[in-house]
C-alpha cells in the first residue's frame, strides 16, 4: 500500500486552502460542493490534501465535527489488489462505508472504517493520483451516499514550483491501553507490520510509540499513546476528544530552502535550542562543514545520521499546531541519499536520535500553554 492522498474536515474550506496555499505552498487544484459540503483540493508534487467544510448542520462533515476539532478524517491507501484488501478488512472485523465502486476496469475504490473515528479508502489504480480520478470518486460518493448534485471546477496553477514530492508517514495516536490493539488492528485488518519500538519519558511526560509499515508498497504510520497522565499524546488526545492523527510528514528535496521560505511566508516552526545543536556537533561534527552546521542551526532543522550508513542524512522540522486546538502538526522531512557499495541509499527510519529532541520542544510549548507541570507521580 502506498498515501494516495488525506481528507481533512475544517470548519471553512476555502480558509483552510488559503492556509495551504499561502503558507505551505501548495497548489490551488479544484473546488467542488453540494447542498450540504464544500471541498477545495490542493496538491504538492503527488501530494493531495482534501478539504471539507459543512453547508449545512446535517453535513456529514457537520456531524464529524460535532464530535471532534478540525483534522483528519480519511487516510486513503492504494492497494493492488482492492478486492482481496476489503475482503481481508471485513473479515477482521472492520466496517464497509462503501462498497467497491468502479470506473470503467482501471479504476477501483471502497471505504472501511479505521481507528476510532478515522476511516480509511482504499483504491485500486494503475496510475499515481490526478485529478480525474479523485474527482470521480469524490463525486459518486456523494452522489451516491446522499443523492445530491455535485458541481466542481479546476482552477488555474498559480505556482509552478512544487516544495513537496509525497507524503512520507503519518502519526495515530491512541488512548492509553490502546496501543497494542491499535497495532494488531492495522496489523490483521490492513496487512500492517510492527517495526521500531519507543519508550520516552522525561521529567515532565512520557509517551510509548510502535512504528507500523505495510510490506507491500511505502506507508509508514507510527502509532503513540500517552505515558503519563500530562503527555503531549494525552494533551492531544484531550484537545481531539479522542484518538486521531497526530502530524503529517511531507517528504521536500530542499529542505533548507523550503523552511527559509515558508518560514518568510509566516509558517510558525517548534524552536530548537541552540543546546541541540552543540551536542550533536559534539558526535557528528566532521560530517558537516562549519557553513552547514551554521545554515542548519540558523533554520532550525533537527539532523540525524544512520549508523550503518553514516553518510546518509535525515534532516526534520515540525511546525506549530495549525488549527485553534494543539492537535495536527506537520513535519517537513528530507531523506538525503549516499554512495553505498555502488548503490543510492536513501536515509531511512523517523530521526531516532530526534525522538527526543521533538519530544521536549512540544513539552516546551505545553508549558506555555499552561498544560505541562513537573508530575513526575503521574506516569503510567
Amino acid at each position: 500500500m502506498d498515501f494516495d492522498r488525506i481528507h481533512f474536515y475544517v470548519k471553512n474550506a476555502p480558509t483552510s486552502r488559503n492556509f495551504f496555499v499561502n503558507q505551505l505552498g501548495f497548489q490551488p487544484i479544484a473546488s467542488l460542493g453540494n447542498n450540504h459540503t464544500l471541498t477545495e483540493i490542493v496538491s504538492s508534487g503527488n501530494i493531495y490534501f482534501i478539504l471539507s467544510s459543512p453547508l449545512t448542520t446535517n453535513s456529514p462533515t457537520a456531524n464529524w465535527l460535532k464530535r471532534h476539532p478540525p483534522g483528519v478524517a480519511d487516510i486513503a491507501f492504494r492497494a493492488k489488489d482492492i478486492k482481496s484488501a476489503i475482503e481481508q478488512a471485513i473479515n477482521q472485523g472492520a466496517k464497509l462505508l462503501q462498497p467497491i465502486q468502479q470506473e470503467k476496469s482501471a479504476l477501483k475504490w471502497a471505504k472501511i472504517t479505521g481507528w476510532g473515528d478515522l476511516t480509511h479508502t482504499l483504491i485500486e489504480r494503475e496510475t499515481l493520483l490526478n485529478l480525474h480520478d479523485l474527482l470521480t470518486i469524490l463525486q459518486q460518493s456523494d452522489t451516491e451516499n446522499n443523492q445530491l448534485p455535485i458541481t466542481n471546477h479546476q482552477l488555474p496553477i498559480t505556482n509552478s514550483q512544487d516544495f513537496f514530492t509525497i507524503i512520507d508517514h503519518a502519526v495515530l495516536n491512541v488512548e492509553k491501553g490502546d496501543l497494542e490493539p491499535a497495532v494488531k488492528w492495522y496489523q490483521n485488518t490492513l496487512g500492517f507490520q510492527p517495526q521500531q519500538n519507543f519508550e520516552i519519558q522525561t521529567n515532565q511526560s512520557a509517551l510509548r510509540s510502535r512504528v507500523m509499515i505495510h510490506p507491500d508498497g511505502g506507508v509508514q504510520l507510527p502509532i503513540n499513546e500517552p505515558g503519563s497522565t500530562n503527555s503531549q499524546i494525552q494533551e492531544f488526545l484531550d484537545a481531539n476528544c479522542g484518538s486521531g492523527i497526530q502530524h503529517i510528514a511531507l517528504q521536500t528535496n530542499q529542505i533548507l530552502q523550503v523552511v527559509n521560505e515558508l518560514r518568510s511566508r509566516g509558517l510558525p516552526f517548534l524552536p530548537v535550542p541552540s543546546t541541540y545543536y552543540s551536542e550533536l556537533r559534539q558526535q557528528w561534527e566532521s560530517h558537516l562543514s562549519p557553513a552547514e552546521w551554521e545554515t542548519i542551526e540558523n533554520c532550525q532543522v533537527l539532523v540525524d545520521w544512520q549508523k550503518d550508513i553514516s553518510e546518509a542524512m535525515l534532516l526534520q522540522i515540525f511546525t506549530q499546531p495549525i488549527f485553534q486546538q494543539p492537535t495536527l502538526f506537520f513535519e517537513l522531512i528530507e531523506r538525503r541519499k549516499a554512495l553505498f557499495n555502488g548503490q543510492q541509499i536513501q536515509a531511512k527510519g523517523f530521526g531516532e536520535g530526534n525522538f527526543r529532541a521533538l519530544f521536549e520542544a512540544i513539552e516546551r510549548e505545553q508549558i506555555k500553554r499552561g498544560s505541562l507541570k513537573n508530575m513526575a507521580d503521574d506516569f503510567y
